[in-house]
């Protein structure tokens, strides 16, 4: 049994994470928030208002903890201030292992709003340079399957935006060309169990810890959704450039309204998103590595097509 502090607790994948470590019961957990303390708390879980301006307060906080998991988001900051005290105040406690607010891509090419996580990389990567100061890994799922199972509900907590490949209304947008990158398509629940076996695992963290569920060229993906769906999907197609140029124009714009995005800014980031999103997955950015999957060879991974056939069987 240690002592897990989760901060950002209150966010979509995080909850995701923490209900699964609640489960187990071998842990004593602390959500750091900086909203304020929910009134009801479930058996296992305290909470903790946290000011990530003040790494003094921070390090008491962490005193005795073993492993942190960071949920903070910082589109606003690309130099990620809140996570950098973090990551000061978990040595200064003596943490012994972190794992800072990554939860999605092996890149950050094309995806301005994740400068902060290409920042800590760097930062994490510059404390241990003259020696190991602070285990980390960095959790790399790529995209949610979890997504595709909209307006259907296929996990407890994870939001479902819209995405531009559309299984409920068979269409697609992508970048001319670009049928043979790869994405990674990872269950949010798959994620959640490793991170816990991750918590128990005796050896050292890979640095890059990428947990694969299944890798599909984007072209054989829409086949997929086209056999689960039952008929063809409309596949609209633009050019690289005019994704770059912001000029591009098509017969629908998935709406990207991730709960850390301001509502009035939803509509704009929702083009700037799905451009930043294909160009990406185009630059590799969304397939990612199986360093978690060799680590935990016994442990039975969900695959794409098994879990799309069975969230849409039956649905219109």
């Amino acid at each position: 049994m240690v002592k897990i502090a989760v901060a950002g607790g209150s966010g979509n994948v995080a909850q995701e994470i923490i209900d699964v470590l609640v489960a187990t019961g071998r842990h004593e957990i602390l959500i750091l928030s900086r909203k304020d303390i929910p009134t009801e708390s479930t058996p296992g879980i305290t909470w903790i208002k946290a000011n990530y301006e003040d790494t003094e307060s921070l390090t008491q906080i962490l005193q005795g903890v073993h492993t942190v998991l960071s949920f903070v988001s910082e589109q606003e900051s690309q130099s990620s201030p809140f996570q950098k005290n973090l990551i000061d105040a978990a040595i200064k406690a003596g943490v012994k292992r972190f794992a800072p607010s990554e939860w999605a891509t092996s890149g950050t090419q094309q995806l301005s709003w994740y400068a902060y996580k290409k920042y800590i990389r760097g930062y994490l990567e510059e404390v241990n340079k003259k020696g190991k100061v602070l285990e980390y890994t960095l959790f790399q799922p790529g995209l949610f399957v979890n997504y595709f199972t909209r307006p259907y509900k296929s996990t407890k907590h994870i939001h479902q935006m819209e995405i531009m490949i559309d299984f409920e209304n068979r269409r697609a947008i992508i970048i001319d060309g670009s049928e043979d990158a790869k994405i990674t398509l990872t269950a949010v629940q798959d994620l959640a169990n490793v991170v816990s076996k991750a918590i128990d695992y005796e050896g050292e963290w890979p640095v890059v810890g990428g947990i694969h569920g299944t890798t599909i060229s984007i072209g054989d993906f829409i086949k997929l959704g086209e056999k689960v769906r039952g008929g063809p999907f409309t596949v609209e197609k633009v050019t690289k450039e005019e994704f770059e140029k912001g000029d591009w124009e098509t017969s629908w714009v998935p709406r990207i309204d991730h709960p850390s995005i301001p509502v009035d800014q939803v509509d704009i980031f929702s083009r700037v998103g799905v451009a930043g999103i294909l160009l990406g997955i185009s630059a590799g950015a969304f397939k990612v590595s199986d360093a978690w999957n060799r680590l935990l060879p016994d442990y039975e991974f969900v695959q794409a097509q098994g879990f799309l056939e069975e969230a849409w069987e039956g649905k219109p």
